[in-house]
This record gives structure tokens, sequence and C-alpha cells, in this order.
């Protein structure tokens, strides 16, 4: 009995997807819940499952192509037995003859160009016998000038006359004339510098690599475009002590991974200053709706997570709910969910406000741009100890600088600024985020 392996119902805001690749072939069994294919969406990958144990018998559509919902990507024969050495459907093959083609015509093309590059060398080093020994180049530069190559004196071996030899004769020639201005007739013209020639690059070819974006790419590049062109953004600045939250955590970081069975990052502390911020401030955790302005009485914090595909924000709901071990768990199964590439669209949809952290790779300053429809961002960057002065001694602590990029269109300079003021002072005291002052 043959089974059809469908494209999933996709989610409402998602039109459609792209079929990445297939982990099966024609031919090869498969098992009831297998992975078969992955289709790329805006957001996230998607696992095709097999729906029953068999051999996949066909494959109805290749790599690239774009899928909706319901459509027929597969046929199985349930039950079936795989056959050794089952070919490939036809697609398959001529796809796997275009793409050998191609790297063919490459190394073809790769060989003929560097054939034409050693002959090019090997012309330009033979004598020219008809007019002395002058090089091709300098031939042709005595004929468009009419000079006699006789008259030229050569500077190369033997007397070979080069094109820097014919083109010096010619400037020496022009000063000389009776027309040149008065300062070269004042004395005998100078001899002008010989051209410089760089050394020819050994590399036979330039190669150069042409690939589509991915979906999530395209789709992070459009976003980010939009919000430049639709909002006023604006970056603000401040930099934050964090010593006492370095200082908790040293104190209570093995009990807190021995209750709570995670590690006790920074990213809980500036999650639960920021929402302490956002309390005071709600601009910043508005968003503009048309005319409307919308300000959102809770606090979905997005979190910004790194992966081989791109920049994800998965979001944490209520995170004023949330304590610091809840955060840290969230945060350490985002990421790790998101690099395997099994986060839901759910999870990265919504959010009122977003984390970002350069500082893992070593960022200490930018301008991160505002994940529209949100008004605002916040960027961490790398701690580095610096000197300060503080009341009046120099004293080395680890430092970071915070940036707030906000829409200026319904955040003003001073919300910002008080903004990063508050979740300096959080941090740098951490029992007011317990007793919310």
């Amino acid at each position: 009995m043959t089974i059809e392996v469908r494209v999933p119902q996709l989610p409402e805001s998602v039109a459609d997807a792209t079929l990445v690749s297939w982990h099966k072939k024609p031919g090869d069994s498969v098992v009831r819940d297998e992975n078969l294919v992955d289709l790329e969406t805006d957001k996230v990958v998607l696992e095709v499952p097999a729906p029953v144990a068999g051999v996949l018998k066909e494959i109805r559509l290749s790599d690239g192509t774009t899928v909706t919902s319901g459509q027929i990507l597969a046929i199985i024969e349930e039950g079936a037995a795989a056959v050794p050495g089952a070919s490939a459907p036809a697609i398959l093959a001529a796809s796997s003859g275009a793409t050998a083609a191609a790297k063919d015509t490459v190394a073809k093309g790769a060989v003929a160009k560097d054939s034409a590059a050693k002959d090019t060398v090997t012309d330009g080093a033979k004598p020219d016998t008809a007019g002395g020994k002058l090089s091709p180049a300098a031939k042709r530069v005595a004929e468009e000038n009419r000079v006699d190559p006789k008259t030229v004196s050569g500077s190369g071996r033997d007397g070979r006359v080069s094109k820097s030899d014919v083109v010096n004769y010619l400037t020496t020639k022009d000063a000389a004339s009776p027309g040149s201005a008065p300062a070269a007739a004042a004395g005998p013209a100078a001899k002008a510098p010989a051209q410089f020639v760089p050394p020819s690059s050994a590399r036979t070819a330039r190669a150069e690599q042409r690939v589509p974006m991915t979906r999530l790419r395209a789709r992070i590049a459009e976003r980010m475009v939009q919000a430049q062109a639709t909002q006023a953004l604006l970056t603000s600045f401040n930099e934050v002590d964090l010593k006492s939250v370095n200082e908790l955590r040293a104190r209570y970081k093995d009990p807190f991974e021995k209750q709570h069975g995670v590690k006790l990052g920074f990213m809980s502390f500036f999650v639960k200053a920021c929402v302490e911020a956002l309390k005071k401030f709600p601009a910043v955790n508005a968003s503009v709706d048309g005319n409307d302005i919308v300000y959102h009485e809770y606090f979905d914090v997005g979190v910004a997570v790194s992966t081989d595909r791109g920049l994800i924000v998965p979001v944490l709901r209520d995170a004023d709910l949330l304590s610091y071990a809840d955060i840290e768990k969230s945060i350490a199964n985002f990421a790790s969910r998101a690099r395997a590439g099994s986060i839901t669209i759910e999870e990265l949809t919504g959010g009122t406000f977003t984390i970002t952290n350069g500082g893992v790779f070593g960022s200490l300053m930018s301008t991160p741009i505002v994940n529209s429809p949100q008004s605002a961002i916040l960027g961490m960057h790398k701690i580095q100890d610096r000197a300060m002065v503080i009341d009046g001694q120099v004293v080395v602590r680890p430092m970071m600088y915070v940036a707030l990029t906000y829409d200026h269109r319904i955040i003003d300079g001073r919300e910002a600024v008080q903004f990063l003021v508050t979740v300096k002072q959080c941090l740098e005291d951490p029992a007011r985020m317990v007793l919310h002052v």
C-alpha cells in the first residue's frame, strides 16, 4: 500500500516553506516517525517524519523547492523491504548530472584560463625581432607615439627595451622641447621614475561562490531594513559596574546549581533589571500600531540567540513572574533547541522588548537594531576590567557598556536615559530588584 508524505499544516502566519534537504533517497528503508526531510520557514526548520514504516518509493520534489501546506513530497511503500542498489529517480539523477556538468565546465574554464595566462606570459617574454630587442608593450607604445626604437636606450638584460624605457624617453623628449615650461628649460630634464609593475599573482583563478539566502536570513534582512526604514531609531549608552553581581554569583553559584540544576548566569540579572525599568517607563515596553500607541501591561522579553542559520529571538513570557532559576532554565533550553532547529514558531512570536548580548563574541560597544514591531532593544557587551574613580580612589572594576536603541517616535530621550540609569542601578545594587525600589 502506498502512502503519501505531505507538507504539514503550516502556521497561519507562514505562507510557504523551502525544502532544504532530504535525509533519505528512493529505495531506502524508513521507520515510522523518522525524519525524512527538512523544511525551512521564515523562522524555524520543520522536520517531516515518516507516517509509516516501509520503503521510500518516490521523491516528488527536489531540494530548494518552495512548498505549501498539503503538497505531496514523496511516496512510501508501506511494509516493503529495501531493494539493494535501488537507484534515485530521474529528477535527482538529472540534478546530480547537472551538478557534475557544472563542475566539469568550471574545471575546464579554469584550465583554459590558466593556459591562456601561460600563453600571455610566454608571448610577453619573446624578443621582438622586427624592431630590435623590444617587449611587445614597448613596441606598441613606440608605434603609437612614432618613436624610432633605435633612439631608445634599453635598461633590461642585454639592452632590452621595456615599456618604461619608451615612456621615460617620451617624458625626457617632451621636457626638452621648445614648448616646455621655463623651469624645464633651465637645466637638463630629470629622468622620470620607472613605472611600478606589481608582481604577477601566483593564483591562476580567483573563485567566487554565489548561494541564495536561506529563508531565515532573508527574513532577518527584511525585518532589519524595515525597522530602519519605518522607525526613528536612536541609541543611548551607559556603563555598569558588575562587581556586586559577580560577588553574588560567586557566593551562590554552587548552591544555586545544586538546587536548580542550572548555572546562575548574567542574563537572569539583566532580564530582572530590564523588567524593573520597563515598569517605570511603560513607553519602552510599548509599540506603534498605525496612529496608536499600544501599551503592553505584560512583560514578554525576547532573548536573542545566535545559531548557524542566523539570529533568532525566543520569548520569555511574563518575565516579571519568573524566578532567576526559571529564566536561566528557559534560556538554556531555548539555546540548545534553537541550535538543533527544534524551536517552535510560537516561541519566537510576539515579545514586547528584546535583550541581545554581543559580549559573548567580544563586542565592546554596538548599536543594536530594534526587533520590529517592538520599540526598544537593550544591547549587552563584553565585561572588561577598567580603572574607575570611586570615592576619590582609583580602583579596578568589571565594567560593561550597555546600549538602548529605541524608537524616538514614542520614546523620548529622557525616558531612554532614565531607563538605562534604572538598569544600571538595579545591577549595581541587586537588592533593588528584590525590594522593587
